[in-house]
């Protein structure tokens, strides 16, 4: 379980640039300049190369938080049980996928600091994140972007889901492009995944209005605003709400974001009424029929069943077709601006 004390939820006084961590493992990384901050931690890239200080093209970077923080803990127990290296390159071979959307964890350890307990991660730096990228292109991607992101993001969940987790939080803020190859996305953080199906006992459908409406609101799932325990199902319900907001621009509930059983109203109604709900919500120019089959698909998914992941993905890649794109190509955004903001829908706010 995720340790609990009164520190629990702070953000943590900064390490200073140039402190030597040591890992589990006994290897050495030196801190460099802090380059991001998350709801509990601070981000740093690092080095192995400890002798001489941590330059800016640094590939490496260390997440920090308090010892007693939960989500830092949360996301390193997904990487050591279900992340391994050896494991997502045997899966890559097996799979014939190029790449597995997944960062590298190089490491994990404790530290003190003037007094206070450190908890850090080492980790693969990834490079900008798509819910900037997204509101750069005036808030929505062109078609074909939307395709490849969703089955690449496709991949990615079956592996995580065969190794007992699920992500929980999928949303262009989380999903990064690599820092070295920006063609490549990557999901990241997984301080709100859950092992659902520990030991292969996959968890059972309960509600708990106590627990209800949590992950991020406009994206969540039906079954998170219950109060049920995350699923299979609830990872590409979510991901279906992305894809639909990265094409036509907005959800049908974003002006309700303050009333969470509002949006669970919403999206009950437009699960209920597929495929014509989000036919409806059709993007001008661009048809939004492969996300309609695509959710369809997954409201047909019990708690507990294992989803086709092919078939939802030849609905995506059936789709490519027309357009002579591979989903494993270039990321071409730019295209996507020549979608002026005259043309597209208002800014969305980034989440």
């Amino acid at each position: 379980m995720p340790p609990k004390g009164p520190g629990r939820g702070k953000l943590p006084v900064p390490l200073p640039k140039d402190m030597i961590l040591k890992d589990t493992e006994g290897k050495t990384w030196r801190l460099g300049s802090q380059i991001g901050q998350g709801g509990f931690g601070l981000i740093y890239l690092a080095s192995p190369q400890t002798q001489v200080p941590v330059e800016d093209d640094a590939v490496h970077v260390i997440k920090v938080e308090y010892l007693e923080n939960g989500p830092l803990f949360s996301e390193l127990k997904f990487y050591q049980r279900a992340a391994k290296q050896e494991h997502i390159r045997k899966w890559m071979n097996l799979k014939k996928i190029r790449c597995l959307g997944i960062p590298v964890f190089w490491g994990s350890g404790l530290a003190e600091y003037k007094g206070k307990s450190y908890r850090f991660m080492v980790m693969e730096r990834l490079g900008q994140d798509l819910q900037r990228i997204f509101e750069d292109c005036g808030s929505r991607f062109k078609k074909e972007i939307v395709l490849q992101l969703g089955a690449r993001m496709l991949d990615t969940l079956e592996y995580i889901h065969e190794n007992e987790y699920v992500h929980g939080d999928i949303k262009a803020a989380n999903l990064l492009l690599g820092y070295s190859n920006p063609h490549e996305v990557y999901l990241a953080d997984y301080g709100l995944s859950y092992r659902y199906c520990p030991n292969g006992n996959h968890k059972q459908y309960q509600e708990n209005p106590r627990k209800g409406h949590n992950g991020t609101i406009e994206f969540t799932s039906i079954d998170a605003h219950k109060g049920v325990a995350p699923s299979r199902r609830g990872d590409l319900e979510i991901l279906g709400y992305c894809m639909l907001q990265w094409l036509c621009g907005k959800l049908p509930w974003e002006q309700n974001l303050k009333d969470p059983v509002a949006v669970q109203t919403a999206k009950t109604k437009l699960m209920d009424e597929l495929p014509d709900s989000v036919l409806r919500w059709d993007s001008p120019g661009s048809s939004c029929s492969e996300i309609a089959k695509f959710l369809a698909s997954v409201s047909g998914l019990a708690y507990d069943e294992k989803p086709k992941y092919q078939v939802l993905k030849k609905i995506l890649l059936d789709g490519l077709e027309s357009s002579g794109m591979h989903y494993d190509g270039p990321l071409e955004f730019s295209a996507a601006a020549a979608c002026t903001r005259n043309h597209c829908a208002a800014k969305v706010p980034k989440v």
